[in-house]
């Protein structure tokens, strides 16, 4: 991971280097299979849009500018995955395999609606798998201790005397060793999460 202050998705747009470009297929990857997967039924099929997604961000992610409102690049990354979506469905409406009926195509529909209830699934599960993968990124910037501290306070919910108590350490250090994971993953995150 670079060692400057900025976040991935500033990263990518303003200077990407080959690093990053892996964090961001590593993060998202995984959220796009997954969503894909339960729309389509054939794996390489799957794998096709993955690539197909991933390579529109590439080409693109200069053109992308973080809005002042919450989500833009979770708005931004389900609108090409829909249009990548509508694609493959139009390239393969005519074959005996097509996937392309009124359940697919009301699908779409739901998905491009940010007031569906699919829209808003899309979102929670966006933003719960991008935390816990830049988490996992973020994990090895930090001592032991100090991971321990921020996961049993801001993960697991237990009371910060209770791991000052286990960790021997200050209840102050417990407070701060929080505020320091909850700090770089804001940092990480910026543009990806709020």
């Amino acid at each position: 991971m670079a060692d400057t202050s900025t976040s991935l998705l500033e990263r990518l747009r303003d200077n990407p280097d080959e690093d990053s470009w892996r964090q961001l297929v590593e993060i998202y990857t995984p959220l796009i299979r997954g969503w894909l997967r339960r729309q389509l039924q054939a794996s390489a099929d799957t794998d096709d849009l993955i690539q197909d997604v991933l390579t529109v961000v590439v080409r693109r992610i200069r053109e992308f500018h973080r809005e002042p409102r919450a989500g833009a690049f979770r708005r931004w990354l389900k609108t090409i995955t829909i249009n990548c979506l509508r694609d493959f469905w139009k390239s393969r409406r005519n074959k005996p395999r097509a996937t392309g009926n009124s359940d697919f195509l009301e699908m779409l529909e739901q998905l491009s609606d940010p007031n569906s209830q699919l829209s808003r699934l899309w979102d929670q599960e966006h933003d719960k798998h991008v935390t816990h993968q830049l988490l996992e990124l973020i994990k090895p910037r930090f001592e032991e201790t100090t991971w321990k501290a921020f996961r049993r306070v801001a993960l697991d919910g237990i009371p910060a005397d209770q791991v000052a108590s286990e960790l021997g350490i200050s209840v102050n250090s417990v407070f701060i060793a929080k505020s320091r994971v909850l700090s770089r993953l804001r940092q990480e995150g910026a543009g990806l999460l709020e």
